[in-house]
């Protein structure tokens, strides 16, 4: 079920301004020995390795085999002249990476390269175990590799998204706050309801409502933040943000790590 975040939730925060951070700049960068825009390139790599890694899985390697090949992937991209054929009109960082790792993949077989364990230090820190956790939850059915994918993309920018919210809560002393009013990000009762919840709490029913509405616009914003680093303008957050809840409609919610 996609999340309630309307119209009003996902235009809030429409102007927040672009920083040396994002996608944009590393595309603006993309033929300069940038310091910022190495770091910004880092940033998202390290955050946005897992799709990768499981695009390749999909692809019917091994665990093993998927490390070595993503790792590898990772130090072509991070090459100074990577962009140098970048079209900034496909911004989408989600976009670049798939198109990118699908013709490496291709190169490795048309070459019938073996890759090489132990090569040197990786360049991104890839946790195996978490890895391999997360690849055993996704589903077990005929899911194309773009479509896992995309929806591997959309677990991580939800899953960030979610804890840049409970950080915001617990810094205003509301961590238990959130954890009771989770559930409702769906918009459906999978939790206590709200009348359970203001009893526990100690508030009214009415208040409890007020702050699910606001919970879900906090939350809207903060996925907005979170994709704002994945694309090249403020213009292609909202189709992007759309995307991404509705690749992940019928899946559990609220998305996170597994524990």
């Amino acid at each position: 079920m996609i999340p309630a975040t309307d119209s009003t939730a996902l235009n809030a925060g429409r102007n927040a301004q672009f920083t040396t951070t994002h996608w944009s700049a590393v595309l603006a960068a993309r033929q300069a020995d940038s310091p910022a825009a190495t770091a910004a390139l880092e940033r998202l790599c390290q955050t946005y390795w897992y799709p990768l890694y499981a695009f390749v899985r999909r692809q019917g390697n091994s665990p093993e085999d998927a490390q070595d090949v993503t790792q590898e992937f990772f130090a072509r991209v991070l090459q100074k002249d990577y962009f140098a054929q970048v079209d900034q009109s496909k911004g989408r960082f989600r976009d670049f990476l798939k198109a990118a790792l699908r013709h490496f993949l291709a190169d490795c077989r048309d070459r019938g390269r073996a890759l090489k364990r132990g090569g040197g230090k990786p360049l991104i820190h890839l946790d195996a175990l978490t890895a391999e956790e997360r690849y055993r939850l996704e589903p077990a059915d005929t899911m194309t590799p773009d479509r896992s994918f995309d929806r591997s993309w959309a677990l991580t920018a939800m899953q960030h998204a979610i804890a840049g919210l409970r950080e915001k809560y617990a810094a205003e002393g509301k961590g238990e706050f959130f954890e009771y009013l989770k559930p409702y990000l769906a918009g459906s009762e999978k939790g206590l309801s709200q009348a359970e919840i203001a009893l526990r709490l100690g508030k009214s029913e009415e208040a409890i409502k007020s702050e699910v509405f606001r919970l879900r616009r906090h939350f809207a914003q903060c996925l907005r933040a979170e994709i704002q680093h994945t694309v090249a303008g403020v213009s292609d957050i909202d189709e992007e943000a759309r995307y991404l809840l509705e690749v992940w409609s019928d899946n559990p919610w609220p998305p996170e790590h597994p524990r």
